[in-house]
């Protein structure tokens, strides 16, 4: 009896201590740490097994970590998911790879992303998401449309239609990030700040297009970014009005000479000119032309530059949202 105790509260022991291993982060930010590794050394092989274990119901937050290697799964963050953090082990390492497209299986261009992304409150952190399609229409590696959204260090990479940012309540922050694709490759509905990231256009196209609602004061704002093309791309305009209502400024930003002296594109509508809201303000470098800007883009001053670049004031509706 008493060698069974002993046994018993051996194993008790060391249960205790795996639990305390998973439950807590070394920064006790974390409720729960979850390691996703493709050799067996974490506690789960794919990014969707880690998935599947966490309820919709936990309110605490949690982190999986993802070691380095290359993760070819199509991921769903449910709607039903809140406060998770998915960390790769570094930003060119750990890489989630994936090469659906819109026309395959008419899946349409909802339907081919590698990584989407229906719950609130989800952070990306240091690691790529690429959809390796290739050049064959529209191919989404990121698509979000829940709230508070937040990407941070992280590589986007793709050609058409590379980033999906939409929901009409949607509020999202990308911080230091590199994106990259050909047209319209960031596009769609939500307010999101871009901050300090690099977008980098592989053609002749048009770095975005928004379709931002009429009642969204505010859509895409790139704060502090950096805008490169390939030595081949001589034509890139900053947007184009995929609705009406599209909402997208450059503030203080470093634009190449690839950009078009007119900046804007009315997706072929001269109605939209009355309605879109486009703008820059203090952009540096050689495709900052404001003077030969559209006629119809809006004028900006210093104090609306405060304000848009101002997570406190953009992304306050319903709840108010300021992310570290």
């Amino acid at each position: 009896m008493k060698n069974d105790m002993k046994i018993r509260l051996f194993a008790f022991f060391i249960m205790v201590a795996i639990i305390g291993q998973v439950w807590a982060a070394e920064d006790g930010q974390y409720a729960q740490t979850i390691v996703v590794a493709q050799d067996g050394s974490g506690d789960y092989k794919t990014i969707n097994e880690a998935l599947k274990k966490l309820r919709g119901d936990f309110e605490d937050p949690v982190r999986i970590y993802v070691k380095d290697g290359r993760y070819d799964e199509k991921i769903l963050v449910n709607y039903t998911l809140k406060n998770v953090t998915i960390e790769g082990e570094s930003r060119k390492g750990t890489v989630i790879t994936h090469g659906d497209y819109a026309s395959l299986n008419n899946m349409g261009t909802s339907g081919s992303y590698t990584l989407r992304i229906d719950g609130n409150n989800i952070t990306l952190k240091n690691l790529t998401v690429e959809n390796t399609a290739g050049q064959v229409g529209q191919a989404v590696a990121l698509h979000t449309t829940g709230d508070k959204i937040h990407v941070i260090d992280c590589d986007i990479l793709g050609n058409q239609d590379t980033l999906y940012a939409t929901g009409h309540n949607s509020r999202d922050l990308f911080d230091n990030c590199y994106i990259e694709g050909t047209v319209d490759f960031i596009f769609g509905a939500a307010t999101a700040l871009f901050r300090n990231c690099h977008l980098h256009a592989k053609s002749d196209s048009f770095l975005t297009a928004a379709s931002t609602p009429k009642e969204n004061k505010v859509g895409y704002v790139f704060h502090k970014c950096k805008v490169t093309a390939a030595p081949d791309v001589k034509n890139v305009h900053l947007g184009r009005t995929w609705r009406p209502y599209a909402s997208t400024f450059f503030i203080d930003c470093e634009l190449p000479e690839a950009i078009n002296p007119k900046g804007w594109h009315n997706w072929g509508k001269t109605e939209n000119e009355k309605t879109a809201r486009y703008g820059e303000y203090n952009c540096k470098g050689p495709g900052a032309k404001e003077n030969e800007r559209v006629g119809w883009r809006k004028t900006l001053n210093a104090l609306d530059a405060a304000e848009l670049t101002d997570p406190g004031r953009i992304f306050t509706r319903g709840s108010a949202w300021i992310p570290d």
